[in-house]
């Protein structure tokens, strides 16, 4: 044995063994702790969502509430395989329960229905609310129709029907009393026709114009709307310009048509008393004759 040590080989086999025995016990050491690591990392999972609808649980028959967010933000932790699916299905519900609460001011802690196997943070956490007494009111609707300078030329609104014409409001009283007008809103831009049974939505309104959030009963209705290209009749009257060459005399001129029908707006036809014709230069005139020649139609005004 004495002489093994005393072995310059020998020495250096033993050395190169230990290296190695300490290499693998290092790199076996290390492996393990990552994969400690990584296991201790895939027990806990937190998960952000950030648009949460809350449910209202309070008694509608009676009372409204507002200061209610419509989304909140619900932070999950706990182990991948709960925190996923959860938030993949979103199979739960965000609500506050306001059943059994008066009317007044409280303030109220959100809720939810997940499982206990995850933590659920809801931020905010608690909120303040206005619980009211529910009120209902009829109103009448009105049509507000935009783009009435886009119809189509000459045509324009005669009249119109709305069914129903009244609609009914539900919220609290001091909403109401804050109404203003009950507004359909109709577009005719482009339009060649009447409008028939046309179902447009219905808006409530404050007195400065800002839209109001209450329940709207029917939430929309039908609207009819006479679309009308009236027309009217006028004499033609032939225009000229200019006189015959010399030597000739112009014994008449008539069109061949004594009048027309023309089509516009009525508060155009109201000025509209005849119908000239393009100028006629008689210098170029040398022989009694037929002459083609176009009418001087005013602006907004058709002929056919």
């Amino acid at each position: 044995m004495d002489n093994w040590f005393k072995s310059k080989w020998f020495v250096r086999i033993a050395s190169l063994a230990f290296a190695v025995f300490l290499y693998i016990f290092v790199s076996v050491t290390v492996n393990s702790n990552e994969s400690e690591s990584r296991l201790s990392g895939n027990s806990d999972q937190a998960q952000l969502l950030d648009d949460v609808p809350v449910e209202i649980r309070i008694d509608e028959e009676n009372y409204v509430v507002s200061g209610v967010p419509e989304f909140v933000m619900v932070n999950l932790q706990g182990s991948p395989g709960n925190v996923r699916p959860l938030a993949l299905q979103r199979n739960f519900d965000v609500f506050v329960d306001l059943r059994g609460l008066g009317e007044g001011e409280h303030t109220v802690e959100l809720q939810h229905t997940i499982s206990n196997d995850v933590s659920a943070f809801i931020e905010p956490k608690t909120i303040d609310v206005t619980i009211e007494e529910r009120a209902s009111e009829e109103f009448d609707v009105v049509a507000d129709f935009i783009n009435s300078d886009k119809l189509a030329p000459g045509y324009e609104l005669v009249d119109y029907e709305l069914e129903p014409s009244t609609v009914t409001i539900t919220s609290s009283r001091s909403v109401i009393e804050q109404i203003g007008a009950i507004k359909v809103y109709v577009n005719l831009e482009g339009l060649e026709g009447s409008i028939n049974n046309r179902e447009v939505p219905v808006n409530a309104y404050d007195t400065q114009g800002n839209e109001l959030n209450v329940r709207i009963d029917p939430e929309s209705v039908q609207v009819s709307a006479n679309i009308d290209n009236p027309s009217k009749s006028v004499p033609v009257t032939v225009d000229t310009s200019g006189e015959l060459p010399e030597g000739y005399s112009l014994n008449s001129v008539s069109a061949n048509v004594e009048e027309v029908e023309v089509f516009a707006t009525s508060n155009v036809l109201e000025g509209i008393t005849e119908i000239a014709t393009e100028e006629i230069d008689l210098s170029e005139i040398t022989e009694s004759g037929t002459i083609e020649t176009q009418l001087a139609l005013p602006e907004g005004v058709n002929a056919p």
